[in-house]
């Protein structure tokens, strides 16, 4: 195109004597002016590529014509060729100066371009011819405003007052501007001027939300009431005084205000849900708990004005999750789900949901039906073995693995998850060999993974087998996480194991201290290692705490603290 365009003007340097007679050049025009009838059909279809062919003809015969130009400009722009497109625009607008559009949408192609000054000189130029044109002068003040110059911003809008009078659209810029020029008294006085002669909603809830945000709160309570007795159902108003008195615990008036918020209709439901899914993620709890049922009936009633927003639905779920009503919460989850069964998120939130509630069935039947609705999201499918692993139901837990294997790259981070799922599996099914092998795929894509090491170390003792690999392992867990009980655990059964008892000794001793009490096998462990120390009375009472607490975690546990006991005596 731009070859075109310099060929072009070689050429219109030869067009220096007429060529044709009038009723030729009557013909030619009439048929121009077709061709540009036929062009702009194009355009208008966004077929860009067939609106140039044939406006290149057009300007090929005749370079004058001005109209093609810019519908050349104009297709350039739609095929993104911002160089042609400004080209064009300059010969349309050299051609006919006093056509306004060209000159503007030059001036906004200066614009996209991120050319401030020449954007700036151009719409000067066009104020300057074109002085009523007042979408021009707000066209300045935006300019003006994002080279951050308010003075030159403020100065636009003075003009435009002079010109058109004012508006409130003037009027708040001139607040934002002047709050911009940390010149927060000007602004504010700005405000109060044109409230006294053009009192709106709009304008007296600006005035009441800076003064919530001076914490002059009862002055903001009587600017919203003003606004609201202009406009009783004004959402701005309702919402800004409803948080005003929940502020300052007028909680009665609170809920009132709420309620009428919440049950407009032609309030969007993005405004209630951002402000209740606030109230219950940032108030303090002793609040919420305080107004249980208040807060439950201003729920409902946003749900019913609402049924199948996704987002007011979603607020809800969260809602009841966090006042830990379960049923709740999965029920709106699931009407999330119902309502936009193609919503990523809906299915996200639901079967996140249910991993954390410790729903397994429905959590296992839900993440496989996400995952067919979503079959590039593998973490559906592993959410989904989550619950089959719960409910003891390894064999579908091990179909999912080798899915996940088919769909995951074989080195990301699912790939790892899968292969240390699979030798947990594996190893309970007895399979140790599968298991180990298993690991060992994890290893490889993370030899660091101090989950896998762990349980391959702990596995490894469980057997007696490669205790010095099994020691190499879980010493990278313990150095990862000092603090963690089971990797204490792990590491100091290994050191018992190799007949190291006095070694282990600190190391359970520490994961008493970090929830090791909480586990019968490590207090189990812990008393074999003293009881090899020969500390009976202290080895007794860790048995006894295991004993208390041993609900099958270690069978025959009475039966050998028995003969231990026994062994003591002599």
């Amino acid at each position: 195109m731009k070859r075109f365009i310099y060929i072009l003007i070689l050429i219109c340097g030869t067009f220096l004597v007429p060529l044709h007679s009038h009723a030729q050049s009557e013909r030619a025009e009439a048929r121009h002016e077709n061709m540009l009838l036929s062009a702009v059909e194009k355009f208008n279809a966004n077929d860009a590529d067939a609106a140039m062919s044939i406006l290149e003809d057009i300007v090929a015969e005749d370079p004058d014509n001005d109209a093609a130009w810019y519908y050349l400009a104009q297709s350039a722009v739609l095929k993104g060729d911002l160089e042609t497109a400004e080209q064009c625009y300059r010969m349309a607008a050299d051609l006919d100066s006093g056509n306004f559009w060209y000159r503007y949408r030059l001036a906004m192609l200066y614009s996209i371009t991120s050319r401030p000054e020449l954007t700036i000189e151009m719409f000067e130029k066009l104020l300057e011819d074109f002085p009523k044109k007042s979408d021009l002068y707000f066209s300045m003040v935006e300019l003006y405003a994002q080279q951050r110059d308010f003075e030159k911003a403020l100065e636009t809008l003075k003009e435009i007052e002079n010109v058109f009078g004012t508006n409130e659209s003037i009027a708040v810029y001139r607040f934002n501007f002047l709050r911009m020029l940390n010149r927060p008294e000007d602004a504010i006085k700005s405000l109060e001027d044109y409230n006294k002669e053009y009192s709106s909603p709009y304008v007296l809830s600006m005035l009441a939300d800076y003064e919530m945000s001076m914490y002059n709160d009862s002055t903001a309570l009587v600017y919203y009431d003003e606004a609201l007795e202009l406009a009783p159902d004004y959402s701005p108003a309702l919402l800004g005084k409803a948080e005003t008195l929940r502020l300052t615990r007028k909680y009665d008036e609170y809920f009132e205000v709420l309620d009428a918020y919440v049950t407009k209709s032609d309030s969007p439901a993005a405004g209630k849900s951002d402000y209740l899914m606030a109230v219950v993620q940032r108030t303090d709890p002793k609040f919420i708990n305080s107004f249980l049922p208040r807060l439950d009936s201003v729920m409902n009633k946003a749900v019913a004005m609402h049924p199948k927003d996704s987002m007011m639905l979603q607020t809800a779920a969260v809602y009841y999750y966090s006042t830990d009503r379960k049923n709740l919460a999965g029920r709106h989850f699931k009407a999330n789900v119902d309502a936009w069964p193609e919503s990523f998120n809906a299915n996200a939130s639901y079967v996140e949901f249910l991993m954390y509630a410790e729903m397994w069935e429905e959590l296992s039947e839900a993440g496989r039906e996400a995952f067919k609705k979503f079959p590039n999201e593998p973490a559906f499918l592993e959410m989904a073995s989550t619950g089959d692993y719960n409910l003891k139901e390894y064999d579908k837990v091990l179909d999912i693995c080798f899915k996940v294997l088919e769909t995951a790259p074989n080195d990301s981070s699912t790939t790892l998850r899968t292969w240390s799922t699979m030798g947990d599996i594996y190893y309970k099914l007895g399979d140790n060999k599968k298991a180990y092998k298993a690991y060992d795929k994890a290893l490889k894509i993370n030899p660091d993974y101090i989950y896998v090491l762990n349980n391959y170390a702990y596995y490894l003792s469980v057997e007696g087998k490669k205790l010095k690999k099994a020691y190499a392992m879980s010493k990278k867990t313990i150095e990862a996480e000092p603090d963690n009980a089971t990797y204490l655990d792990t590491f100091g059964w290994i050191l018992y194991l190799q007949g190291k008892p006095l070694e282990a000794k600190p190391f359970f001793k520490h994961a008493m201290l970090y929830g090791g009490k909480d586990s019968v096998v490590i207090m189990d462990h812990y008393a074999e290692v003293l009881y090899a120390l020969k500390e009976y009375d202290l080895a007794m009472v860790y048995w006894n705490l295991a004993m208390q607490r041993n609900d099958g975690d270690i069978p025959d546990l009475e039966e050998k603290v028995k003969q231990r006991k026994e062994s003591m005596k002599k």
